[in-house]
Order: C-alpha cells, then structure tokens, then sequence
C-alpha cells in the first residue's frame, strides 16, 4: 500500500513515517505532483536523528506541501503531535507503547504500513482497532469509536491589524495558503513601530534545563533561517548579514554554566559554540575575559526590509490599507467589520488577525489581556568612531557591524511611555557599548541620534499566538481547550525583543491551525503561547488565599 492509494478526493492528507528518508520525500512529493486526483495539501511528518530536539518544520518550494521533522522518540513523539494522520509508516520500531497514542491521531479510515512487527505490537494495535491483512505488514484503521471531528476551515479572507513583523508574517503565511488577507495599518507605511528599527539581530537562547523559551527560540529561530531563503534571503531581498553572532559570557559563572551547556554535546557547532577566552578573543579581535558563545548562523537583519520581502511574497491576494488611523471593530453576523473613526468601513472579514503590539489592547475584545509596553531607546553611532566589527556582538547589550557607515547599540529597557530620544538613554547604551568592547573611550561624546520603539510584552514573555479568549464568558473553565473564544478573533502578540525570529513561526502556527493542518510546535508549547492561558492563570490567582 501506498499514499496515493488512498488520497484520492481528499482536501489535505497527512503521512507519518517514523523514519525520515529524504528520498522517499521527494519520490512522495513526486508522487503526489503527478496525481491529477491528489489531495490539494500533503504533509509529511517524520521523525528524524541528528537534528536538535524538538519539531522542525522545513519550508518547501510548493507551499502546497509541508515537511516536519521530529527529533524525539517515537513515544514523546506522538504525544506532542498535533495532527491527523492519513498514512502511518512504522519502521522498525520497539515495543507497543506507541499503539494508543498512533491511534489517537489517526483518522477514521488510516491506512498503516509496517514491516517487522512482532506479535505484542499486533496485537495491541489490533486492540486499538487497527485492521490488518493475512502478512500483518499493512492495515486499516477500523474502530468504531467516533473520531472527534475537526473544527470547520473558515471562509479563507482574514482582515490583519498591524503592518510590523507580526502582521506581514500572518499576511504572508496565510497568502501562501490561498487566502485573501487584507493587512491594515494606522501608518502611512509598514514597519513603523517595533519593527522599525536600523537593526535586529537574530541568534538562539541557550539554558542547562532546556526550558520553554529555549525550545521555543530554538524552533523559531531555525524556522526563520529557512523561511528567510524561501522568500528571497538574508543580504538578498531583506538587507542584513548571516555574519555571525558572539555572545560574551556576563562573568565567571555564566562561564560556567555555558561550560556545562556546551559539554553536554546537544549544541553542534553550527548552531552553537563555546570559546574559551583566547579562542573568543582571537576571533574578535577584542577582550574576552570569560569567553562567548558562537552563534555562526545568526546575524542582523533590518525588520523593515523583512516585512517588506514578506509582503512581496504575498502576491496579489494581499491588499493593503495604510494610513487609516486607529480603526475599532465590530461583529456584524458572521465577519467582523474594521471602520475607521469617521465610520467608514475599511475592511471586513470572518477572521481578523491582531497584530498590532500593545496598541491592541485598545480592542474591548482584547482588552483584559496583560500586555504591556517597554520603552528600548537603540543609539545610532558612526561606525569610523568604534572598532570594525565582523560579528555582532553581545552580552547586556548589543552592537552590529556596519551598515551605510552606522552601528547600532542598546536597547534600553525602560518602563515609561516617552518616545522621545533622550541623553539619558544614550549614556546608558554608551556604558553598556564601552563595556562591551573593552574601550572607556567608545562612543564617548557621539551625538544624539537613534530611535524609540516600544516592546508589546506579556507577564511571562512568551508570545500569545492563537484565538481570542473571552474573559467574561470564561465562567468556571479549567481547561484551555474549554475557554471561549471570540468568534473569528485571533491574536499574534506579545513578541517583546524575539520578533524577528519569532514572527514568522508563530505566524505558521496560526495558520495550520486554521487550517486543521499539522502543527509546527509541540503540544506543550502551543498551549504556552495559547493567549488564554491568561483566563485560566487569573482564575487561579482569584483562588489563591489572600495572606493577613
């Protein structure tokens, strides 16, 4: 049995394969492309050795097909997945612990081809309703028990609120999956806000616990590294560096906690390398008294030329309206209707997207969500005035190389709302640079250029990607799964300093959930990023005994 034997008719159709052969892939894929009666989307899901931890969704040149890749064991595996699953390979796997958690995601007609299965896995994959023919090397799933069915794909035009790396990212992924999105923006033009900064830089976060940012920063970095490429390119389309990124050790035991990171062996040098002071300082060309980590795939990034590459991406199905103002929405049925103050309509869909930062905690629908917004001051220096760098470089803060002979340095963390650039800013990111690079004299007495920008920020820092919950409605839920949502309403927000590499993941992942498709992330973190956790966290603070 093949896919092909049973994809017929099928709007998506997904194939699990616990072993990752990139032949196959493409023998698959080909399959599939000369299939006049094939599925309008495949996705492949497998699980792959030698990749870091976790799932990897690797873009494709057809955005009618997705490849993920899993590096975990089977077990851990399918209990983070996401999906429904069409076509199961098993190769040569162990024990028989998988068969309840492989037929919770299949779907009620799966097919499943095996080879070397012993009686037990049989057996207890017969016990979860599994079919198989006379050589038990291929069944069908049969059991009666009812499937839950999948949420309804709705009408594919979607309104997104924002024109910054949040909103370009949902514009173009949804785009690519033949939707109609219509991208608002206040501005007069893209990327006004966070995102417009000279510079952004990308790299991943390490800890010794492997923690949910880690994982999350991790996934989402590789994702953008990938995407990136596919829509034109870092130093290409969008104007930045792949130059590489050193993050100096803050001091003795950060040294040393990175020591351990790095003797574990999960970090290959591609992604991450520990350099012992000589080491770090021999590449830099500057002092490094407790060492760096090596980021070789990281770099910097102007955002604005991001949303702009994303936007391009999009093609016709992506209209833009700038400079409208502040906008207020309104239910009217089944869409939602986005008028400007005057009340004019100026845009209307069944889904609306908000991506516009803490600006849309002015929406009542998103009103009780807790976000707020962090001054960062960057400072804008002539690069002549400070040692030519060819990496970024890093610790408290951050410096890039040149670019158009300007360097940019900081940013502040401030927790006032002032927009203007001021002294005090500078002299702060001036300090920081000057330890950074060993020189008192750095920076000294450059005048006061750079910019203000404000981070959307939530009490956790971590992103809300996903519906809208509504706080009033929420009565007794215990679950997220059991939290009303506001009907059509999604958000992309709360990116803080990670949204360049965040965007477009979290972008991807709200898109196959509207779609049904198979998610890019691990179970356990999309419910981290899922903007109701915050119903269920203040229920429970509701809860807590108020001390004397």
């Amino acid at each position: 049995m093949t896919p092909a034997s049973s994809w017929q008719g099928k709007e998506r159709y997904t194939v699990f394969d616990t072993r990752y052969d990139a032949d196959a892939v493409a023998a698959l894929v080909e399959a599939w492309r000369r299939d006049p009666m094939r599925p309008a989307r495949l996705h492949i899901v497998a699980l792959a050795e030698d990749m870091l931890p976790g799932f990897h969704r690797i873009p494709q040149s057809d955005d009618a097909v997705t490849l993920d890749l899993l590096a975990a064991p089977l077990d851990a595996a399918l209990a983070q997945l996401s999906a429904r699953i069409d076509f199961a390979y098993l190769h040569g796997v162990q024990g028989a612990g998988f068969a309840r958690a492989l037929a919770r995601l299949v779907a009620s007609d799966a097919v499943l081809c095996a080879d070397a299965l012993d009686a037990g896995q049989v057996a207890a994959l017969a016990a979860q309703g599994f079919v198989f023919d006379e050589d038990t090397r291929g069944a069908r799933f049969a059991s009666r028990k009812p499937r839950q069915p999948l949420p309804s794909v709705p009408p594919r035009r979607a309104v997104v609120i924002g024109a910054g790396l949040a909103g370009c990212a949902a514009a173009q992924r949804l785009c690519a999956r033949g939707w109609e999105v219509t991208l608002v923006e206040r501005h007069p033009q893209a990327a006004m806000e966070a995102s417009g900064n000279l510079a952004g830089i990308f790299m991943p976060l390490l800890s010794k616990d492997d923690n949910i940012p880690t994982r999350l920063t991790r996934a989402a970095y590789l994702y953008a590294l990938r995407y990136w490429d596919s829509i034109g390119g870092i130093g290409r389309a969008i104007e930045g560096a792949p130059c590489g990124v050193i993050q100096l050790a803050r001091d003795a035991d950060h040294a040393e906690a990175s020591r351990a990171i790095a003797a574990a062996g999960s970090t290959p040098p591609e992604f991450a390398e520990w350099l012992e002071s000589p080491q770090a300082q021999a590449l830099l060309g500057l002092p490094a008294p407790d060492g760096a980590w090596l980021f070789r795939q990281g770099g910097w990034a102007r955002p604005g030329s991001v949303c702009a590459a994303m936007m391009a991406a999009c093609g016709e199905r992506l209209t833009a309206r700038f400079g409208v103002g502040s906008v207020t929405l309104e239910r009217d049925g089944d869409a939602w209707l986005v008028r400007a103050l005057d009340g004019a309509v100026v845009a209307q869909a069944p889904s609306v997207v908000l991506a516009g930062g803490v600006a849309s905690v002015a929406f009542p629908q998103a009103a009780r969500l807790p976000l707020s917004a962090l001054r960062g001051q960057v400072t804008h220096l002539d690069a002549a005035t400070l040692p030519a760098l060819p990496y970024v470089l890093c610790r408290e803060a951050y410096l890039t190389p040149a670019a158009n002979g300007i360097a940019c340095a900081g940013a502040t963390y401030d927790l006032d709302a002032d927009p203007a650039l001021r002294a005090s800013s500078q002299q702060e990111n001036v300090e920081r640079l000057q330890a950074l690079v060993s020189d008192p004299q750095a920076g000294a007495d450059a005048p006061l250029m750079g910019r203000v920008g404000f981070r959307c920020v939530a009490p956790d820092r971590l992103p809300l990607v996903g519906a809208l919950p509504d706080f009033d409605a929420a009565g007794s839920t215990e679950r997220l799964r059991d939290v009303p949502r506001h009907a059509g309403l999604h958000g992309l927000l709360g990116y803080a300093s990670r949204g360049l590499i965040w965007a477009p993941l979290c972008a991807e992942l709200l898109a196959a959930r509207l779609e049904n498709e198979p998610l890019p992330l691990e179970a356990g973190l999309v419910d981290a990023l899922d903007p109701a956790r915050f119903v269920l966290r203040a229920r429970r603070n509701h809860r807590a005994p108020q001390s004397a």
